[in-house]
Order: C-alpha cells, then structure tokens, then sequence
C-alpha cells in the first residue's frame, strides 16, 4: 500500500545537498503506486513533483502538493534484429548502471553517456550528453503517464522536441507526465564516436574497443568531476553557451586561446572556460564554489544553503557577462 508522508525534508535526496521540503512525500516502486498516487493527488486536490535521482535539482523552496521519490528499477531487451538492439529501462534505474548493462551485453552506442549521474527516467527530460554524444541520437521512444488522467502515451523521438540540454518535457509538458520507461536503439556492432579530444590523448594508439573506450570515460570523468557522495554538487552547472560565427570572431581577436566547437550553423564556447578565465574556478564563496578541477561544476562544501547557491550563480553569470558579453544559463533545474 502505498505510504504518503507529510512535510519531508528533500536535501538528502538531491546531490546538491539542498532542498526544502515536500509538503507531501511517496515512494514509488512500481506502476501500481503511481497509478495510487495520482488517483490520491486527484482525490485530495494535489500537484505532483516527480523525483528522480535528484541529481540535476536545486530546490530552493518547499514543493507544494505530492513529491512522488521514482524508484521504479530495472531493463531489459525488448526487440532485436541482426544488427540492433532496443534496451527498455524503466525509470528509477540508476543511468550508470543501465550503461553498464548496454556494455555487458556487448552493445554499443550508449559508452559516452557512462558515469552521468541520475536517473534513465530524467536522461530524455534533459537530453543528457557528454563526448559528442547525446541521448536523441540513440533514443527510440518512451512510455509516459499522464499526471491528472493516468493515461499511458508514447512519445518517438520527434515527439520529445530534443534539443541542447532541453526536451518538450522541460518545457510544453513540464509537470505533466511520468516518464515510465525508456528505450533506447543500440548496434550490435562497433560504432564509436571518439573523436572528443579527451578520449583520443586517452585512448593514444590503442584501437577502440567497448572496455578500453569505457576505461578511458571512467578516467577522465574521475579526474575532472567530483563524485556527488564525497563533495555535494548537480553536475555541470551551466550549457555551454551558443553564439554566432561573427561574435566568436570578435571573441577570438580578444581571447586567442578561446575553446570552441562547432555546433550547427553557431559556435558552442565551453561555459567551464568562461567561468576559470573570469576568475572564479576553485574560488569559495563561503561553502559555496566552482570546483577547483572543473569550473562548470558548482559544489557545496557542507551546509549551503539555497540563498547562497542562488547568489553565487548570479556572481558566476554577472562575471562571465562582464567579461565576455555572454548570459550563462543553468543546465540544472532550480525549483
């Protein structure tokens, strides 16, 4: 039977180690709680706010309504042919691990996205990405339920509306939908995307194959992010901001040792550049700071609270504007 709690404290279930509190609280560990708790909110006249793995969340008030805590686990194969896989994952499974079992399986397209911290049912919400790699280019579809009629829908991939960090569910439907399970179209023959400079001096002269590739994500992500259970943090803080041909340009004549990639008809400048370059990597605010191996990573140092963390990303915006004449926009939520 489902249990409802009533005004729970969040922080210890964000990374950040930040939150207030749920007015309401459940845990759900399959279809049938959820079907429970939307057929209470609707009884007692509640929001829901689904919570994943709380590792993209700044939670700086207390969550009116229900505050449902995702724990739905598992994946499996749900079709095959030949050459391709489809990988089902319901959404409280951990990412990591459900990278994990695409390797185990000897599948290849999701390797670059390993380590991300948080949950299979967020990846779509965010269009989670790292090492030239993103979440549309290997997703299929997804299961949703509807939050006021408990009604199942599938969303394709133009349905999601991907974009940089973004997906119809941060936006249009923000609030509206469960996500339930998600499947993702892996090969079953190698098709590395390696062309990321970190992996190409990782890997040197080693042909790539699915454990030295793994190997090599494992090290770089390990020497540059800091692991959340250790030092409290939500990830990259910050997109990496897009501008215009013409404007990085004006940039590079300033700044000739500026980062960049392409990306479409723009130019991406890593935010984490920005940020060191304006002064503020590894530079503590109180407990608050941009870590002192990865300015795009905003840590907690031990008893942030939500007020400074909000100034401080005011201080990294107003710095990084200053200096560059580019508005830095949070990649994590803020609630």
């Amino acid at each position: 039977m489902l249990e409802i709690k009533k005004n729970v404290l969040l922080a210890d279930y964000t990374t950040l180690k930040i939150g207030s509190r749920a007015e309401f609280f459940a845990v759900i560990k399959d279809l049938e709680d959820l079907k429970a708790a939307i057929v209470w909110a609707r009884q007692n006249k509640q929001t829901i706010f689904v919570l994943g793995g709380g590792s993209n969340l700044l939670i700086t008030s207390k969550i009116k309504g229900l505050v449902i805590k995702n724990e739905i686990m598992g994946a499996q194969i749900t079709a095959e042919t030949e050459d391709e896989v489809w990988l089902t994952g319901n959404s409280g499974e951990v990412w990591s691990r459900f990278v994990h079992q695409a390797v185990t399986l000897h599948l290849y397209g999701l390797e670059n996205l390993y380590l991300i911290y948080g949950t299979v049912g967020a990846a779509p919400v965010q269009n989670i990405g790292a090492y030239g790699v993103e979440l549309k280019d290997i997703f299929d579809s997804l299961v949703a339920i509807n939050l006021h009629t408990g009604k199942e829908k599938v969303f394709k991939l133009a349905d999601c509306k991907f974009g940089y960090r973004d997906s119809i569910f941060k936006n249009k439907l923000r609030g509206k939908y469960f996500i339930y399970q998600v499947t993702v179209k892996l090969s079953k023959k190698p098709k590395f995307k390696i062309d990321y400079a970190d992996i190409k001096a990782e890997l040197g002269r080693k042909k790539p194959n699915l454990s030295n590739v793994i190997a090599a994500i494992f090290k770089i992500r390990n020497s540059k992010l800091p692991n959340p259970i250790v030092l409290a943090n939500a990830g990259s803080f910050f997109k990496n901001p897009e501008i215009s041909v013409a404007d990085f340009k004006k940039l590079q004549v300033k700044f000739p040792d500026i980062k960049s990639f392409p990306s479409g008809k723009k130019i991406k400048i890593p935010a984490g550049w920005l940020i060191e370059r304006a002064g503020l990597k590894g530079k503590k605010f109180g407990p608050v700071s941009m870590y002192e191996k990865q300015a795009l990573i905003l840590v907690n140092h031990g008893g942030a609270t939500a007020s400074q963390v909000l100034r401080h990303i005011d201080r990294v915006q107003a710095a990084v504007l200053k200096q560059f004449s580019i508005k830095l926009e949070p990649e994590v939520n803020i609630i």
